[in-house]
């Protein structure tokens, strides 16, 4: 526990007093936002708002996760000191980081152009990819001394479904899917000021709380498997629960900036970077289609941006106002910082039912 709060502390302090910096720099070097003409006429005045404050929540991140290692020097005899970087670490921050690096290509186009277009659709994708063929080979084929991988060639719920065994090809596969449809949600909700970091923080702690309790009902606890019948058979759960609650804090800090009026924005490459982070939770901790109910904002937000793009080029009708939606309830008149505060609510609501379920699913194993 020790550890991943002194990763926590260190990340919302890096991030908060970090982000200051950011601004300043990405001021200087003329790193401002551009506006889509064809957004709601209110987003005119944020033009010229620095962008890529991702970088500065990322960079926290991973410096919490460092210094949370000097908190495993000492600890209780039950538990188990996982000297790092281990695998699931470095897959893990090296999705935060690579698809972090995709999205600072998106920025770093739209800034030179002085225009809201960067990487194309398809370069985007292509870039992702690539970032998850790479993260998911290593998660399913690099095991550590107990045979144990950072994936699963199972698709899992709570847990690993037995009857569902896709195979480590299918598993990568799956593995790829995941990152870039939760990489890509965020990036679709990240268009009100606070909106897409607000939500991630509740996301990523729902997973803190996540990789603690498999931690503390691990299977690699041998004191506690022999005591017990149910225990979660994932890899390193402790550095999960460190990563989750640094990048939840990182996010905290940046918040203070990034809510209405914000002066920075965490771009593509916070967006991109805390989609593939979130993505990589879910197959960590096994728990893939959870994270549909667990991220539900995030689904929420694409697939209606699916349904309006179907249905105008199938009928030529919009079903909504504009998209992603919370442009829609913009030009329905609500306030921006209405809609980010009852979408923070949904994703709340949805945090809260997936973690009940999580919960469910052990008082009834154990039960």
């Amino acid at each position: 526990m020790r550890a991943v709060i002194v990763a926590a502390a260190v990340a919302f302090l890096v991030s908060l007093f970090g982000t200051p910096v950011a601004i300043r720099v990405f001021t200087a070097l003329k790193a401002g936002q551009p506006i889509r003409s064809i957004g709601p006429a209110s987003h005119l005045a944020k033009k010229g708002t620095p962008a890529m404050g991702g970088v500065a929540f990322i960079v926290a991140t991973v410096f919490a996760y460092v210094a949370g290692h000097f908190a495993l020097t000492t600890l209780p005899d039950r538990q188990i000191a996982q000297e790092g970087p281990t695998m699931t670490a470095l897959v893990l921050l090296g999705l935060f980081v690579f698809c972090g690096v995709v999205g600072f290509l998106d920025d770093l186009l739209k800034v030179r152009r002085r225009n809201s277009d960067g990487l194309s659709a398809k370069g985007k994708l292509l870039g992702q990819a690539i970032v998850g063929s790479g993260f998911g080979i290593a998660a399913l084929y690099v095991a550590s001394t107990n045979g144990e991988t950072v994936a699963s060639e199972h698709i899992s719920f709570i847990r690993d479904i037995s009857w569902l065994d896709v195979g480590k090809v299918g598993s990568v596969l799956v593995f790829v899917f995941v990152i870039t449809a939760m990489s890509n949600g965020v990036n679709l909700t990240d268009g009100l000021d606070g909106l897409a970091t607000g939500a991630s923080i509740l996301v990523l702690g729902a997973y803190a709380l996540i990789g603690f309790w498999q931690y503390r009902h691990w299977c690699a606890d041998e004191a506690y498997a022999r005591a017990n019948d149910y225990c979660y058979q994932v890899r390193d759960p402790l550095e999960i629960a460190m990563i989750a609650a640094a990048a939840a804090a990182a996010c905290l800090g940046f918040l203070w900036w990034n809510t209405s009026p914000a002066r920075i924005f965490m771009g593509d490459v916070g967006s991109l970077g805390l989609g593939g982070l979130i993505g990589g939770l879910a197959v960590a901790t096994r728990t893939t289609l959870l994270s549909i109910i667990i991220g539900g904002l995030f689904v929420l937000i694409t697939t209606t941006w699916v349904i309006q793009i179907v249905s105008f080029r199938t009928t030529g009708k919009r079903v909504f106002r504009m998209v992603p939606l919370h442009h829609h309830f913009e030009l329905a008149g609500w306030s921006e910082v209405n809609i980010v505060v009852r979408f923070w609510i949904v994703a709340g609501a949805c945090v809260a039912i997936g973690l009940g379920l999580f919960y469910s699913d052990f008082l009834a194993a154990v039960g």
